[in-house]
């Protein structure tokens, strides 16, 4: 390893201590009275949210693959893939605190038209990161990496643990994971950020709000990336 990449490793280290770390009371209280209304909810309604999160996340997913410049990060740097990262990712910051805002400001039903646009935003970025690094999110099994980074960022303390070990050992462990649990998936993401996004709705103060909290997500889904790929190319070089 160069100097650079032995302090990214140490980087790398305190960002696992630090998903490893027990979540605030807040979220966890949070976490607790959507695990009991989820409880309640039906079996039915559960399958039509997961059959419906399934769908629009493959939509955003072959959209995203349609629109991403392949090989990115070809020929540059490990110092270089991350500077590139940061600058897309000032980018899409903006542009999820633009959409929350404007969805904030409607109220209800502009509130709800936020979950699939957001989704797509942060779907889009982590093809981004996945092209910068030197991965092709065009494969199966990159796009399945893809959705574990993604629940990586919004998941409950427990489901990070179990998420994060699979992502520490993508190269020994993918052909363990040839369909992701989209149940599963759906749940832990709704879970995560439902309390924020209801404030959202709040006429009034849901414009300020939605645009903090997209930026806040998009921000927390960069880190999360950008430490995942760089992990796994310290450890196994990508294949160009």
């Amino acid at each position: 390893m160069n100097e650079y990449e032995l302090k990214i490793y140490e980087e790398i280290v305190e960002w696992k201590r630090k998903l490893k770390k027990r979540s605030g009371v807040l979220a966890r209280v949070s976490k607790k009275a959507q695990t009991k209304v989820n409880q309640v909810i039906p079996e039915k309604v559960h399958q039509i949210l997961t059959e419906s999160v399934k769908n629009m996340v493959k939509a955003t997913l072959a959209g995203s693959n349609l629109t991403t410049k392949k090989q990115q990060g070809a020929g540059k740097s490990l110092a270089e893939k991350d500077e590139l990262l940061q600058k897309k990712l000032a980018g899409f910051r903006k542009t999820a605190a633009v959409e929350g805002a404007g969805t904030g400001a409607g109220g209800i039903l502009l509130g709800m038209a936020d979950f699939p646009l957001l989704l797509s935003i942060k779907m889009k970025f982590l093809f981004e990161a996945a092209s910068i690094y030197g991965f092709d999110p065009s494969k199966y099994e990159e796009r399945l990496y893809i959705l574990h980074v993604f629940q990586l960022a919004f998941s409950s303390d427990e489901k990070r643990k179990e998420i994060l070990d699979k992502v520490e050992n993508w190269e020994s462990r993918k052909t363990e994971l040839l369909e992701l649990d989209w149940q599963d998936f759906q749940q832990e993401y709704r879970d995560y950020i439902d309390f924020v996004k209801m404030l959202q709705m709040i006429p009034g103060v849901g414009a300020v709000v939605g645009a903090y909290a997209n930026y806040n997500l998009l921000d927390q889904l960069g880190e999360t990336a950008m430490n995942a790929y760089r992990m796994r190319i310290l450890e196994t070089p990508p294949r160009i």
